[in-house]
């Protein structure tokens, strides 16, 4: 990791930019795959299986017989963590159900709001340098509680033909109805055109590499919805000299161990602790069993040593990191100021990994500065929200000469008899 200290503000956005991956062919190949599968269905989702993942398929749907020998290999430690984690998750999304009330906006015309789960949803949960059972969790959960009626997921199996077990145990304690053994960007295009196997679904939701996410951004553009557009992972460390040094470089290393591509910055108004975090990750960096996928990360990221707490909050909106992680004294004051974020993680004793897993928010955030303007996936993702409104005859005599001036003077003349009609009666 480098150090900079104090970098004048103009110099602030080249700093915080993200690593970027040469895609100059990436959509070319993409479009090739999505329209491929689009045409040939099945078929062409097998053949890419045997092309991407060398897995021999005679069938994608897993069955019934694959699901109860999943269960059997899952540790009973294992099989209690995700219990714990999927009753912690159900409480916070469930805490997030729309109340709605009818209101009376003017004498005689009521209007409401009502929550409808979309109907068929896809699910993809990537598999490749780590099989991500803990995204089922936070995916299939609250697309259960909104009452989608349709749960779809697809996930890449390994050379066997076999999905990882904890992914299907926990897609089956979750609520997932209809799995599929498929990864990459035919699993993206089987769940937005369809395929003999494979329903189509309204919206897809997801992390993935950038084939995935490319993939996801083509098909949204009018074929299917999506939860957000993303990129690699990162997180931003807020400390002052009361963090503890080794709890900031495991924070920045839990980051950096997603891929090469991930990033991690900290930013400190400490010297000190910013040498200290720098001997930390040499040190656990050495003890990491993705050693060398982490060391690629670290070299992509940075510690800016900055004069003061007000320029660390406006340099953390600037950069909208999708994890926050703030270790400070303060850190209650601080995090009132932030306003870009996916999520945000305060003191010294909550690290970005509990939100991962098992503390209860969701851990599919927007990255690469889109928490600017998109959330991460909760409740309402999953929902659409449809209006409903009531006009009695006191009500159309007390609007109706409103919505006719209104009418009239946008030109929009059968807008207008609409109401005169109404009223008339």
């Amino acid at each position: 990791m480098q150090i900079i200290k104090y970098p004048d503000r103009k110099d602030w956005a080249q700093l915080l930019s993200r690593p970027v991956l040469d895609n100059s062919s990436l959509y070319e190949t993409v479009r090739s795959i999505l329209d491929d599968v689009k045409e040939r269905k099945d078929l062409a989702v097998i053949e890419y299986e045997a092309k991407f993942d060398q897995a021999r398929l005679s069938r994608l749907a897993v069955t019934e017989e694959e699901m109860n020998e999943a269960e059997l290999l899952i540790p009973e430690e294992l099989k209690t963590a995700i219990r714990t984690a999927k009753k912690n998750i159900e409480t916070f999304h469930a805490s997030q159900r729309l109340v709605s009330t009818k209101i009376e906006t003017s004498p005689g015309v009521i209007c409401w709001q009502k929550s409808v789960g979309i109907e068929k949803v896809g699910l993809y949960i990537p598999g490749g340098t780590a099989p991500l059972f803990s995204t089922v969790l936070m995916l299939a959960i609250p697309a259960r509680i909104a009452g989608c009626k349709e749960i779809v997921l697809c996930s890449p199996p390994d050379k066997t033909g076999k999905i990882h077990p904890a992914i299907l145990f926990t897609a089956k304690i979750s609520g997932v109805h209809k799995i599929f053994k498929t990864g990459g960007v035919q699993a993206i295009a089987g769940m937005a055109y369809g395929t003999e196997s494979i329903p189509k679904v309204y919206k897809i939701f997801g992390p993935g590499n950038q084939y995935v996410m490319a993939a996801k951004q083509l098909v949204s553009l009018k074929e299917v919805a999506i939860d957000m557009p993303a990129g690699p992972s990162e997180v931003e460390v807020i400390a002052d000299d009361t963090a503890n040094p080794a709890f900031v470089a495991a924070d920045l290393l839990s980051q950096a161990e997603h891929g090469a591509d991930s990033q991690s910055v900290l930013i400190t108004n400490s010297e000190k602790l910013a040498e200290k975090v720098i001997r930390e990750v040499e040190i656990q960096l050495n003890k990491l069993p993705r050693k060398k996928l982490a060391g690629k990360s670290i070299e992509n990221s940075k510690i800016i040593v900055l004069r003061n707490q007000k320029e660390m909050i406006e340099i953390t909106n600037l950069y909208a990191p999708e994890h926050l992680i703030i270790e400070t004294s303060d850190y209650a004051v601080l995090s009132e100021q932030i306003i870009n974020a996916g999520s945000v993680f305060l003191g010294h004793y909550t690290p970005e990994s509990a939100g991962d897993y098992a503390s209860g928010p969701n851990h599919t955030l927007p990255t690469n500065g889109y928490a600017k303007s998109y959330s991460g996936v909760h409740l309402d993702s999953f929902v659409k929200k449809i209006t409903f409104q009531e006009i009695s005859k006191e009500g159309i005599r007390n609007l109706g000469p409103v919505i006719e001036v209104m009418a009239e003077n946008e030109q929009l003349e059968a807008h207008k008899n609409a109401t005169t009609l109404r009223m008339k009666e």
